[in-house]
């Protein structure tokens, strides 16, 4: 989720403590949920963690959209940003179905 990196850095500087940095904690979230979980080497906790992950990536999405509602990104940077979050949370999905049959 770099690409919250990228967008928050044109937020304004009194954002620097609020959204920016809620978004940017919670896209550093996703990959660290996913590779606590698969530390783990166990599945009921790689699925905890997963759901983890899938949470945190239900938060950006959340938090993107008021980015654009507050105008501080262009709908077509949101827009980027949504797709991304759509295809990780499809992989995530099929994660933790994968996990949950075996």
């Amino acid at each position: 989720m770099t690409e919250v990196y990228a967008v928050t850095k044109s937020f304004p500087a009194d954002e620097r403590f609020g959204l920016t940095a809620q978004l940017r904690r919670d896209a550093v979230s996703v990959p660290s949920n996913i590779a606590e979980g698969q530390s783990r080497h166990s599945g009921p906790d790689f699925r905890h963690f997963l759901h983890q992950a899938r949470g945190s990536l239900a938060e950006v999405q959340t938090q993107m959209l008021i980015a654009r509602n507050l105008e501080y990104i262009s709908a077509k940077a949101c827009a980027a940003v949504e797709e991304r979050i759509e295809e990780l949370a499809r992989i995530l999905n099929g994660l933790i179905r994968s996990i949950q049959r075996d």
